[in-house]
C-alpha cells in the first residue's frame, strides 16, 4: 500500500545534498538510494571461506561489502575474491598504505583509509594515484579511537571537533590532489560523539557520508545503539550509506541497515510486518506466529506490509493501511484482509502457510507490473529514439 507521503508531510524526509560517487556500479550521495553495507568477519587468505560469506552477505541483500587487507596475503587473495562475487569490494586498510596500492591493482573498488594510522601525507598521495590510476574511490574514516596525535593534543579528548578536522585535513588532502572521488566517516562507539561529529562534518561539506556507530557491542545492544545513533541522523536527513556494526554474523549487519531504513521509509526491501505485542485479548498465538511467518517469508525481496494482529481493537485499523491483514476474531475464526478490504475468513489452522502463500502472490503480482512496466518504458525510449533518428 502507498505511504502516501505526500499528504502526509510529518512523514517527510529532506535528505541532505551530496555530491554523488561510486564504488563500483553502485551510486553513494546525490539522489541514489541509502545502501547498506556490512563486512567479512573470515581471514581474507582464505579464499574460499571470505567468497562464501560475501555470497551470504549478498543474499541478505548488502549493497557493498568491505574487507579487511592487513598484510600482503589478504591484499593479494582479493584477485581471486572480487572476479567470484557480485558486490563491489571496499579494502580496509590500516597502517600499511602498500596495501591500499596492492589492493588497488587486484581489483577492489574503493580504499578505506584511516587518517589517523596511514601516515604522512606523501603516503596518502601514493594512495590517491593507486586509487586514480586504477578508478577507485575512497573513502576517509576517521574514528574516535584512532585519531592523530596532535589533534588529541590539542583538543586533549576525542570531541566532535577534534573528529571532523581530521576529516576536513585529510579531505583537503585529496582535493589537493584534484581527487573528489571520495566519502566520509566520522565513526565513534559513543552515540552523542558520534552523532555530534556527524552532524558538524554534515554542514561542512558535500561530500556524501558513511554512517556507523563503531563497535557498537553484541547483536541486541548493538543494534539498539545503532539504531538510536544512525536512526536520529537519517531521520535529519544525513547519511548516504550505513554500516551497523555488531558483534555478530555479518548478515544480522545487513538485516538491521535494512530494517532500519525501512523503519524511516527510506528504503524498502521485502516484507514489513507490523505485528501486536499481544495480550490477553489475543485470538490466537501472534508470537508464535510472527516468528514462524517472519521465518517463512525471509526469501521474499519485494516491498510490501502486512499485519498481524491479536484482535478487533487496532487490526481493522491496521489492515485498512497493510497490503495484507490479518486480525484475530472470535471462536477461532479470523478476519483476512488484502488491499485494506476484508476479503475472507480463517480457522485457527494453518495460518501461517495461509499467509505466506497469499505474500507469496503477493509479491508475484508486483513483480510482474514491475516488469510490465520497465517494459513499457523501454519500449517508449526506444519509439522516441527511432523517432529522433529519423
Amino acid at each position: 500500500m502507498s505511504d502516501h507521503t505526500a499528504h502526509r508531510p510529518w512523514r517527510q524526509i529532506i535528505r541532505r545534498k551530496s555530491r554523488q560517487i561510486h564504488v563500483g556500479k553502485v551510486a553513494v550521495g546525490g539522489d541514489a538510494p541509502i545502501t547498506v553495507q556490512s563486512m567479512t568477519t573470515t581471514r581474507t587468505w582464505d579464499v574460499k571461506a571470505t567468497i562464501e560469506q560475501v555470497h551470504a552477505l549478498e543474499a541478505a541483500g548488502a549493497d557493498i561489502v568491505r574487507i579487511s587487507c592487513p598484510d600482503e596475503e589478504s591484499s593479494a587473495a582479493l584477485k581471486q575474491i572480487v572476479p567470484n562475487v557480485g558486490v563491489p569490494i571496499v579494502a580496509d586498510i590500516h597502517f600499511h598504505y602498500k596495501r591500499g596500492i596492492e589492493a588497488a591493482r587486484n581489483g577492489a573498488a574503493c580504499l578505506r583509509i584511516n587518517p589517523g594510522n596511514i601516515g604522512g601525507r606523501d603516503r596518502v598521495k601514493e594512495v590517491v594515484k593507486a586509487a586514480r590510476d586504477h578508478n577507485l574511490s575512497i573513502r576517509i574514516g576517521v574514528n574516535a579511537g584512532s585519531l592523530e596525535k596532535d589533534l588529541l593534543e590539542k583538543y586533549g579528548e576525542p570531541c566532535p571537533d577534534a573528529m571532523v578536522e581530521s576529516a576536513l585535513n585529510h579531505m583537503k588532502f585529496l582535493q589537493d590532489e584534484d581527487f573528489h572521488e571520495f566519502k566520509i566517516s566520522c565513526k565513534a562507539s559513543d552515540v552523542f560523539l558520534a552523532v555530534a561529529a556527524y552532524q558538524q562534518l554534515a554542514e561542512a561539506c558535500d561530500y556524501p557520508l558513511h554512517l556507523g556507530i563503531t563497535e557498537a557491542g553484541g547483536l541486541r545492544s548493538g543494534t539498539i545503539k545503532s539504531a538510536i545513533g544512525l536512526g536520529s541522523l537519517l531521520w535529519a536527513g544525513i547519511g548516504d550509506t550505513i554500516r551497523v556494526s555488531l558483534s555478530a554474523d555479518p548478515v544480522e549487519e545487513v538485516k538491521a541497515g535494512f530494517d532500519m531504513l525501512k523503519s524511516l521509509g527510506l528504503r524498502h526491501r521485502g516484507v514489513n510486518v507490523i505485528s501486536c505485542p499481544s495480550c490477553a485479548r489475543q485470538q490466537y498465538d501472534v508470537i508464535k506466529t510472527v516468528e514462524e511467518l517472519e521465518r517463512r517469508i525471509a526469501h521474499i525481496t519485494t516491498p510490501m506490509t502486512v499485519s498481524v494482529i491479536g484482535c478487533v481493537v487496532n487490526g481493522p485499523g491496521e489492515a485498512t493501511m497493510t497490503d495484507i491483514g490479518f486480525t484475530g476474531g472470535g471462536k477461532g475464526t479470523h478476519q483476512v484482509y488484502l488491499a485494506g478490504v476484508p476479503h475472507h475468513r480463517l480457522k485457527d489452522e494453518g495460518i501461517v502457510e495461509h499467509l505466506a502463500g497469499l505474500i507469496e502472490a503477493k509479491a508475484k503480482e508486483i513483480e510482474a507490473r514491475k516488469a510490465e512496466a520497465e517494459k513499457a518504458a523501454a519500449e517508449k525510449a526506444e519509439a522516441g529514439a527511432a523517432a529522433a533518428a529519423e
